[in-house]
């Protein structure tokens, strides 16, 4: 079989791509690994922004659909210190650029806006290859092979589509995190409850920290992170919770009971998982046929930017698209003359995130990032 657009991943990028084509009345496939849209949580908050994430939803005429899925309050924000202790907060005064949402609600707006047939569910691209012309087949897990005049790479940090790209591959950042969940928080888990707020929390120090957010239904998701090898957590049986639990929260004695309550409390298993990146500033040459998108193309530690980026580069790809309708190379050369800078400029701002959040002097370093004021003596 041959198609025009063929997208790998029906992650928020890949779908943003598919839709805007689809207000354009460009036709598209997705192949989806997962076997139906309901196979996995996707995943928790994501504050949608109003520089990119936004842009791209407007592109894809979906903003009021979004708007009905923000969560009030979600954007306030606080730091404290591993005594418990409120450094700073800000009120979510419904004024800011950086509404929450639940990312399955709003993978799931964008899943509804397609015509059905659009997704191909159950389909796990295992290879890619270049047939000349601009045209490349993908063949999938179970022999399946799909032809394609345009390929797209939505296929995230291990893509299956970047080889033919380029030979970069993820490298571990050095740290991990551990996901946790205390549900019914308020009820079942009140001191937490009350240490986290109504929005997110943040305690920061150069090799731990807890980072925190309320998410819909008094629920709290809690990331752990750790600055460790990954042969330090291969020594962590994670398959046994209880003690994985026990050896995660041994790395945070001392801290306030509230704060270690996120850990030691929860409702869910701990589930480990190791944070990659791309190298900064990560690009190619121009190879007809195909492109990448999101976490394909740019890869980085999260900053809270991956989502919202990966909405942008397939909005921005899709007008790309339907501005050239002629001149495929056209529309890739535009987008990929503008995503790499702003992917660029985008990892640039993880770095210095990331130095702020390690700082010896962490959480009062990322206090001063954010407010401009250094401590007085």
């Amino acid at each position: 079989m041959t198609t025009d657009v063929t997208i790998i991943g029906a992650g928020l990028g890949g779908l943003t791509l598919a839709r805007v084509l689809h207000v354009h009345g460009i036709p598209a496939t997705v192949y989806e690994a997962e076997p139906s849209p309901a196979a996995r949580a996707q995943g928790g908050m994501l504050d949608i922004h109003d520089y990119n994430g936004q842009l791209a939803l407007e592109a894809a005429d979906l903003l009021g659909e979004f708007r009905g899925l923000v969560l009030e309050g979600r954007q306030a924000m606080r730091i404290l210190d591993r005594n418990g202790t409120v450094l700073l907060e800000k009120a979510d005064d419904g004024t800011g650029g950086r509404p929450e949402v639940q990312r399955g609600e709003l993978r799931q707006i964008l899943l509804d806006s397609l015509p059905a047939g659009t997704v191909r569910w159950g389909h796990k691209a295992g290879s890619a290859r270049t047939l000349g012309d601009g045209r490349h087949e993908v063949t999938f897990a179970d022999g399946g092979t799909v032809v394609t005049n345009l390929l797209v790479g939505a296929d995230g940090a291990w893509s299956r589509v970047r080889p033919l790209l380029s030979a970069a591959t993820p490298e571990y950042t050095g740290k991990s995190v551990v996901d946790t969940y205390l549900f019914d928080a308020d009820t079942r888990h009140p001191a937490a409850a009350k240490a986290v707020g109504g929005g997110s929390m943040i305690v920061p120090t150069p090799d731990r920290e807890i980072f925190a957010h309320r998410e819909k239904g008094d629920t709290l998701h809690a990331y752990i992170g750790l600055a460790e090898p990954q042969d330090w957590f291969a020594a962590i049986d994670f398959t046994d919770a209880a003690a994985a639990t026990a050896r995660i929260a041994k790395e945070f004695d001392g801290w306030a009971p509230e704060l270690t309550a996120l850990i030691t409390d929860s409702d869910i298993p701990p589930v480990l998982r190791p944070l990659y990146a791309l190298p900064a500033g990560h690009r190619w040459d121009r190879v007809p046929g195909v492109t990448l998108l999101g976490d394909a193309a740019h890869l980085s530690a999260p900053n809270g930017e991956g989502a919202n980026l990966a909405m942008l580069d397939g909005a921005e790809l899709g007008k790309a698209l339907a501005a050239h309708p002629d001149d495929t190379e056209a529309a890739l050369t535009e987008y990929e003359q503008a995503m790499f800078p702003r992917s660029a400029a985008a990892a640039v701002e993880e770095l210095q995130l990331h130095d702020f959040l390690s700082d010896h002097d962490a959480p009062h370093s990322l206090i001063t990032a954010l407010t401009g004021d250094e401590r007085t003596p």
